[in-house]
Parts: structure tokens; C-alpha cells; sequence
């Protein structure tokens, strides 16, 4: 499966520059609940509660701001059903899975150096 990039212009895609909309993204998606609900979401489809239940120590504020943050930003699927009470079920969309396996990378790397980590920081801390 290959990746498909849209055109845009370089300078767009340049995270080393103030204005472009890479950095802005790189910052929308590079902070600890994104990179968790896109982790907790995975392959399935869930509700908000079960978001909520899934990530330990996240307020109902911050799930609402990031899931609305990555719906802009084209990584998760925000579907309404029209019942009473609404229903509302969250997957991740193409882009959002693709990110995903950079997320699980991120999760291998802090297990195969979690020992290393927690060393240095006794070693710093004194």
C-alpha cells in the first residue's frame, strides 16, 4: 500500500518555517492526547465514552478539543447517527492510520529504552 501525498507548495510542507502549514500540523499532532487517541482508536471504531475510558487521566475538555482537531486535520471519521440520545462513533481515515504506524514506533522505541531512560534520569537527578 503506497502513501498518497496531495500536491501542495514546498514551502507549505516546510516544518523549518514559522508559516507553514506542515509546522501547524506537526504542532496540532505532536502533543500527548492526539498521539494517544489515534494509539486508542487503532483499527476500531469507538464512541466518546469509550475514548474517554480508554486514556487514562484525559478530561472530557481535552478529548473534545483533540477529536475536533483531528477531524480538521483529516485523521479521524466523526459519524452522528440520528438517535435519541445522538449516537457518535469515531474511526480513523486513511492519513490517521498511516500516522498510526509512526505512533507504534514511537510506543516500540520507549519500551526498548525505558530502562535507558529512567537510568539517565537518576544519574541526572542525583
Amino acid at each position: 500500500m503506497g502513501t498518497k501525498q496531495l500536491k501542495g507548495s514546498v514551502d507549505a510542507a516546510d516544518v523549518t518555517r514559522a508559516d507553514s502549514l506542515a509546522r501547524e500540523i506537526f504542532s496540532d499532532i505532536a502533543n500527548k492526547w492526539a498521539l494517544l487517541i489515534i494509539e486508542c482508536i487503532g483499527d476500531r471504531t469507538l464512541r466518546f465514552s469509550e475514548l474517554r475510558d480508554g486514556i487514562e487521566g484525559i478530561s472530557h475538555k481535552m478529548l473534545t478539543q483533540n477529536l475536533r482537531m483531528l477531524e480538521r486535520n483529516g485523521l479521524v471519521d466523526r459519524t452522528v447517527y440520528p438517535t435519541v440520545p445522538a449516537k457518535v462513533e469515531y474511526t480513523l481515515t486513511e492519513p490517521g492510520r498511516a500516522l498510526r504506524v509512526t505512533i507504534d514506533g514511537m510506543c516500540d522505541w520507549t519500551h526498548a529504552y525505558l530502562g535507558h531512560i529512567e537510568e539517565s534520569r537518576r544519574r541526572f537527578n542525583g
